[in-house]
């Protein structure tokens, strides 16, 4: 099976994808498609590396951190916080 034939048999977990649209509504409209876009790939991707069944929230924080350039950087951890996401464990160090 391949990775998009995977992603898209992948769930995502109802509360972790209910902070994540909320985080994404929050985005300036001018960034909010691409953050979404590059999010959404990436937290599967990283659901998969872990051999996962859905996408949870530290898939979703991680994309995060990993495609949002670092110019966001505080903008994305006030997010992140704003929705309730747990990001602290995850943040890169």
């Amino acid at each position: 099976m391949t990775p998009t034939q995977l992603q898209t048999k992948l769930v995502w977990e109802k509360n972790a994808f209910d902070r994540y649209h909320r985080m994404i509504e929050k985005i300036p409209l001018f960034h909010r498609q691409i953050a979404k876009i590059v999010v959404d790939k990436k937290a599967v991707q990283n659901a998969i590396e872990r051999g996962a069944s859905q996408v949870e929230e530290k898939d979703i924080v991680q994309a995060f951190f990993s495609e949002v350039p670092i110019s966001f950087y505080s903008l994305m951890v006030r997010l992140l916080d704003e929705v309730g996401f747990n990001y602290k464990e995850y943040e890169p160090k």
